[in-house]
């Protein structure tokens, strides 16, 4: 835990930062919450950083999903709005609607192409830049460029059909 410590804190760090103000959950918060999802002190035998990192991501994906599920079932009764995906990194804007949004799509994505669909959980739900989710995906920055195009524009398709990607 030392050693990803600092880097797991500015990964929610930088995914919390598109939240909205009095949010309940703080990084610190997100990263100890994500960190027990994962096993906590027993943790499993990570296969390389790709590996650890990507499970993080999917953690912290899943605990900010369920919060706003909670949110919104309780101050909204659903109802979900188009969401507007904008040229900078994505992980930094997030309603609630957004965020559950991008989750239900992102699953019909990871059916379709499962390497794409992590791309977009290092990037949406970590906050890792392009270059970070290319190297903790091992991938080269140019097939990551590539993929996140494709998965953008899918998603944007996905999330709000008949809008130009």
């Amino acid at each position: 835990m030392t050693r990803v410590y600092d880097e797991l804190r500015r990964m929610a760090a930088a995914r919390m930062a598109g939240e909205r103000p009095g949010h309940t959950l703080q990084p610190t918060a997100l990263v100890h919450e994500a960190w027990l999802r994962l096993g906590g002190e027993a943790q499993p035998e990570w296969r390389n950083r790709a590996h650890f990192f990507g499970a993080a991501a999917q953690a912290m994906r899943r605990i900010l999903v369920e919060q706003a599920r909670r949110r919104r079932a309780v101050r909204r009764g659903g109802g979900i709005e188009p969401v507007q995906f904008e040229e900078v990194a994505i992980a930094a804007e997030g309603s609630d609607e957004q965020t559950l949004a991008v989750n239900d799509a992102l699953e019909k994505l990871s059916a379709l192409d499962a390497r794409k669909a992590e791309l977009v959980r290092l990037r949406y739900f970590a906050g890792l830049s392009l270059a970070e989710a290319a190297q903790a995906m091992e991938i080269s920055e140019a097939t990551a460029s590539r993929w996140w195009s494709f998965a953008r524009a899918w998603l944007i398709q996905e999330i709000m059909p008949g809008r130009p990607p």
